[in-house]
């Protein structure tokens, strides 16, 4: 299990360099080139995509730590909220990743647009499968 909690901390560090990467790529951008039209909001997405760079770095560093702390050292000190007591809670951490991504995912499909092709069969995909996502958080809740 250190292995796990390593790789998954590997991949919290990875997230969270290429996220510091496109932020100082975005603030490069915009002191050389100027900010860009205030109709093209192409870049929303690209800033909204590094914050889930973010975002993921800390769920995973959250995985990590629950391993190590289910596997290794139960005695390790976190907050209250950082306590993990199962393996169900990591599933649920990661759940809300992948309702997250596919927020993103749907997000970026709206702002690059063309007005022609179809979204709503995207759109009830993504429904679909964060209807069940959160039909399993709660059951397991329940539990």
């Amino acid at each position: 299990m250190l292995l796990a909690v390593i790789g998954i901390f590997g991949l919290s560090l990875a997230s969270l360099g290429i996220g510091l990467y496109k932020t100082f790529a975005a603030f490069k951008y915009i002191f050389t080139e100027g900010l860009p039209d205030s109709g093209d909001k192409s870049y929303l997405l690209g800033f909204i995509e590094t914050v889930d760079l973010f975002l993921l770095a800390t769920v995973f560093y959250i995985i990590a730590l629950g391993l190590y702390e289910l596997f290794i050292d139960a005695d390790i000190k976190v907050p209250a909220w950082l306590e993990v007591k199962s393996i169900d809670d990591l599933k649920v951490k990661l759940i809300v990743v992948i309702v997250m991504t596919l927020a993103v995912l749907f997000l970026g499909k709206i702002i690059s647009w063309d007005g022609k092709s179809d979204l709503m069969g995207f759109g009830i995909a993504i429904g679909a499968v964060v209807f069940s996502l959160s039909y399993f958080i709660g059951k397991k809740e329940k539990e």
